[in-house]
This record gives C-alpha cells, sequence and structure tokens, in this order.
C-alpha cells in the first residue's frame, strides 16, 4: 500500500486530505493503483464554503471574461488529452480510441457552453402605462455536480460547462469508482479558474454525495447516474426545495421495421449498444432490439457476424474495441443477470460470460439473447452491460406499446425507409430522445433528458445553460 500513490482534491484552491481513502483498481489487471479521499461531511462543509466565497467573484466578471478562461480550460484540456484518456483507461477499463474521443467531446463541450453563455438572457413586458418591466437570470451560486463511473472524464469535465458559464461555482463529485481523472481536470483548472470555482471532492453517494446533496448553501443540484440513486437525490434535496435535474437510466428499445438495410441496421444496432466504447455502460443504451418477424433471422445472424468480429482486451490496445466492466460489485452484478436470463429460460445467441484466455479482468462477453418475452427480467431491467435482447413483432401499434410498456423513457431509435412510419412511431414513443436511422449520437445543441424515471430537465442545450439560472422580474414605476 505504501507505494500505492494517494491523491488529493481540489478545494479552494488547496489540494486536501480526508480521513478516509478509497481505492482505486484496475478493472483490467484488478490491481490496486491509487488511494483517493473519501470525503466526510465536514469536508463537503469545507467544499460548499470555499465555492460560495468565489461565487460572487466569478459572477460578477460577467460571462465574456468567463467565456475566455473557459475556452482556455478547454485548450488546455485538448494539449492533454492523450494523458488524460489513458487516465481513463487504466481507471475504468475503457478502451483507449473511445477515452481519447471523450476527451475531445468534453473540451468542445466547454467551448460550446463559453460560447453560448450570453443567451442566458432577460427580456422586457409588455409596456403599460408609467411602468417598465423586465427580467434578468442570475446563477444560483454554488451548483453541486454529481457524476457517475462509465464516462470520468468527459462527464467531470462536460458537466460542469454549463453551470460555470453561467456564472455559478460548482462543487464536483465523481463517481467513487472511477475519480482518477475529474482529480486529473482540478489540476488543469487550477492553473486557469480563480481558487473556488471548481472544486473536487471524493467520496461514496451515501457519505459525501448525501451531504452535498442536503447542504443548505446548495440550491442547485444535477445528478447523473441510477433511478434508484436519482430517487435519494431528490429525497436528500426535497427539505431544501431545491432545483434537481437528474439523467439516470434507460431501457431503451430500437425498433427495426422490414424495409431496412439489413447489414447496416444491425451495424447501428451494436454503435447504439456503445459496446465498443464503453462495454455497453451507457444509460442510452439500445438494449431491446425489436425486430419485425420477417427480417428477424437475417437480422439476428448480422448482429452475431458483427459481434463475433469486435476485438476484446487490454483497453490500452490500439485495436482494442471491449475491455472490461469498470469495478468489481458491477461486473458481478452484469454476470448475475446472465445466470437469471438463463434461468428464465433465453436462448444465449452469443456471448453469455467470461471470454475465453480473459482470467483476470472484469471481462464479460458481449452478449445477445433471443426467444424472449417482455416479461423477463433481461428485458425489463437496465443491465448496463454488453447485452442485448432481441424480440420480433409483426403489428406496429402493438410495438410500440411493447416499447412503451417500462418505467423509464431515456431513448428509442426506429429504423425504416417510409417516411411517415419513422414519423408516426417516433411520435407514439415515450422517450425523451428519438432516433431515426441512428448511432445513439447527438448533435451538439440538441436536448437531452429523459421522460418518465429517466429523469428531470435537458442537457447538451441552450435548456441546461438557463438551468442554471433563476429568473427574476423587475418592474419599475416611472414618475
Amino acid at each position: 500500500m505504501n507505494d500505492v500513490p494517494h491523491r488529493l482534491m481540489y478545494v479552494g484552491g488547496a489540494w486536501v486530505d480526508a480521513r478516509d481513502r478509497i481505492e482505486a483498481v484496475d478493472p483490467t489487471s484488478e490491481e490496486l493503483i491509487a488511494t483517493v479521499p473519501a470525503a466526510s461531511a465536514a469536508d463537503v462543509e469545507a467544499a460548499v464554503d470555499a465555492a460560495r466565497e468565489a461565487a460572487p467573484g466569478w459572477r460578477d466578471l460577467g460571462w465574456a471574461r468567463r467565456g475566455v478562461m473557459l475556452r482556455e480550460l478547454a485548450r488546455r484540456i485538448e494539449d492533454e488529452a492523450e494523458q488524460l484518456a489513458r487516465v481513463d483507461v487504466r481507471d475504468a477499463g475503457l478502451p483507449l480510441a473511445g477515452m481519447r474521443a471523450d476527451v475531445t467531446s468534453a473540451a468542445a463541450e466547454i467551448g460550446y457552453y463559453a460560447g453560448l453563455a450570453p443567451e442566458a438572457r432577460g427580456s422586457t413586458a409588455p409596456p403599460a402605462p408609467d411602468t417598465l418591466s423586465y427580467t434578468v437570470r442570475e446563477p444560483y451560486g454554488v451548483v453541486a455536480r454529481i457524476v457517475p463511473f462509465n464516462h470520468p472524464f468527459k462527464f467531470a469535465a462536460g458537466k460542469v460547462a454549463a453551470p460555470l458559464a453561467s456564472g455559478n461555482t460548482v462543487v464536483l463529485k465523481p463517481g467513487e469508482q472511477s475519480s482518477l481523472s475529474a482529480l486529473e481536470l482540478a489540476r488543469i483548472a487550477a492553473e486557469v479558474l480563480p481558487p473556488g470555482v471548481l472544486n473536487v471532492i471524493t467520496g461514496t453517494g451515501t457519505a459525501a454525495g448525501a451531504a452535498l446533496v442536503a447542504h443548505p448553501d446548495v440550491h442547485r443540484i444535477a445528478f447523473t447516474g441510477s433511478v434508484s440513486s436519482g430517487r435519494a437525490v431528490l429525497r436528500g434535496a426535497a427539505e431544501g426545495i431545491k432545483h434537481v435535474t437528474l439523467e439516470l437510466g434507460g431501457k431503451n428499445p430500437l425498433i427495426v421495421f422490414p424495409d431496412v438495410d439489413v447489414d447496416r441496421a444491425a451495424t447501428a444496432a451494436i454503435a447504439g449498444m456503445n459496446i465498443a466504447r464503453c462495454a455497453g455502460q451507457s444509460c442510452g443504451s439500445t438494449s431491446r432490439l425489436y425486430v419485425h418477424a420477417d427480417i428477424a433471422g437475417r437480422f439476428q445472424d448480422a448482429l452475431v457476424e458483427r459481434l463475433a468480429r469486435l476485438r476484446i482486451g487490454d483497453p490500452m490496445g490500439e485495436d482494442t474495441q471491449v475491455g472490461p466492466l469498470a469495478f468489481r460489485a458491477h461486473y458481478e452484478r452484469v454476470l448475475g443477470y446472465l445466470d437469471t436470463a438463463r434461468r428464465e429460460g433465453v436462448t444465449v445467441a452469443y456471448g453469455g460470460g467470461r471470454p475465453v484466455g480473459r482470467s483476470r479482468g472484469f471481462f464479460v462477453e458481449p452478449t445477445l439473447f433471443t426467444d424472449l418475452d417482455d416479461t423477463m427480467t433481461v428485458v425489463r431491467e437496465e443491465i448496463f452491460g454488453p447485452v442485448m435482447s432481441l424480440l420480433t413483432w409483426r403489428d406496429v401499434d402493438d410495438v410500440v406499446r411493447r416499447a412503451n410498456d417500462t418505467p423509464l423513457g431515456l431513448t428509442a431509435n426506429v429504423w425504416t425507409r417510409d417516411v411517415s412510419a419513422a414519423h408516426r412511431t417516433a411520435a407514439a414513443l415515450e422517450a425523451g430522445y428519438v432516433y431515426v436511422n441512428g448511432t445513439g449520437r447527438r448533435p451538439t445543441g440538441t436536448p437531452f433528458g429523459g421522460w418518465k424515471s429517466s429523469g428531470l430537465g435537458k442537457e447538451n442545450s441552450l435548456e441546461e445553460l438557463v438551468s442554471y439560472t433563476r429568473e427574476k422580474t423587475v418592474t419599475v414605476t416611472l414618475w
């Protein structure tokens, strides 16, 4: 343990420790690579105090000067992109090519919000005799941003962009299983942003996360993670009547019509599952494949052929497409779902366990289940791993009903060449984001967020920027 590096948290411009520690384990080798502080409620208090003290100065800089600093932050991130990507590869087991793309995406998101900042503006009301009424939008002050383990740097850096651009200071808590790159973000930000503007604490959700959510000086909270954790955040914020946005889980359907190019649609189904980027550990993964019965056999063959081509291995390898799952408890959870599926009578068309030749690491084969019905556990519950379920349909109204029969509603995907069918089906699906002939990639500026238990609010757009401000109305009586 003594030769393992211990990383510190960043609070108020200083590097600080906590009494307890969390171990960072490389999911490929299962070796301990570092330890990080496990923040207590007192540590959270210090971070919020630092953010509160810095808030007036950051607000009063104005959007233009804040934008300059944020663009410089994005530039420095790009300068260190390779190093940052490799931190996430080792800490979270995510393939190098995907993590390079994640770092680039995070820098672009910071630049996007730096440019969008002046759009958080007010308005004037219709004039009335002897009065002038207008609105202004003001930052909340201190924002809590809690992000998960599956895209560590992308979420840590990208998700603080909107609150910072709109004039808030931030206390960021990364996922406890993959915190190292968030501390690298703090190191870079320390050279660009004033002390206290961005504070990074590490720790568990039940201790550090809960204390941050409940803190009386934190009036705006944004959380990305599981549905159960999102409910805990809402409960913790309820006493203070706080503004909360949530980006939660998904059990996302992909409906394939019989008129598609089968090979192209099968390729898109795998891309939409994010197997080759994060081993299916994505809330947007299209894990329920509803394929028209007339083409289901050909579609299954095309899927299996493409799954077999995926290169599983050391995520540091340039050619590796599929790495391990992020940590042991999650790995065991996913294997538990595979066991449940077998007990419930599914057919394993491909995969279904640990890859051959992988005795170490939290690896799970890309897996395809068939011969399912909509009541089975693997069809109903989010697995958050490289597992797809293929079901068939003949009646479009029935398949839409089946696709909507879930408490979740994050994304959905429709594959067809029929424009009318595409629009009608998209309109009928209960999801916050619907792709037509898509692969899960979202153009910059398109609002993203779930319906039902998949979340509250929108991200990746002007709506997100504005959500980090409060509207104030002023009426002036003219003498």
